[in-house]
């Protein structure tokens, strides 16, 4: 199976894995799964450290590279992902949360989350 781990997973499993739940460190660990990772994700992460944001202090550049090196697959963000937001509804105000819905969508790949209004959008989102 294909997963869009969203930006805070991604955090998290590079970082701090004592905080993902049991799920989501099962399906990053299975062996079967593509794990993905979006190009919003690392601008997300840049912009937020540049705002000081205590909870994205990692250095985008650092996180980019582990994910490669972890074996995740960069998904980049195409003009047909943004066209894809305008047909969403506006459960979420968060434009990279909005963008990975979108991204999962389009791709037909299971986005992975841990914010349960993300968790609202119909299609391939799974809360864990």
């Amino acid at each position: 199976m294909k997963l869009l781990l969203d930006t805070h997973l991604l955090l998290w499993a590079a970082g701090e894995p004592g905080r993902l739940s049991a799920t989501a460190r099962k399906l990053i660990s299975t062996p079967a799964n593509e794990l993905l990772f979006s190009a919003a994700s690392v601008w997300e992460v840049a912009i937020k450290r540049a705002l000081g944001r205590s909870d994205f202090q990692v250095d985008p550049r650092l996180l980019r590279r582990g994910l490669l090196d972890n074996g995740y697959n960069e998904l980049p963000i195409l003009s047909h992902h943004v066209v894809a937001l305008d047909s969403l509804p506006l459960l979420h105000r968060d434009p990279f949360d909005r963008l990975l819905v979108a991204q999962a969508t389009v791709e037909g790949v299971t986005l992975v989350t841990t914010d349960s209004v993300v968790a609202k959008y119909s299609g391939p989102v799974q809360k864990v």
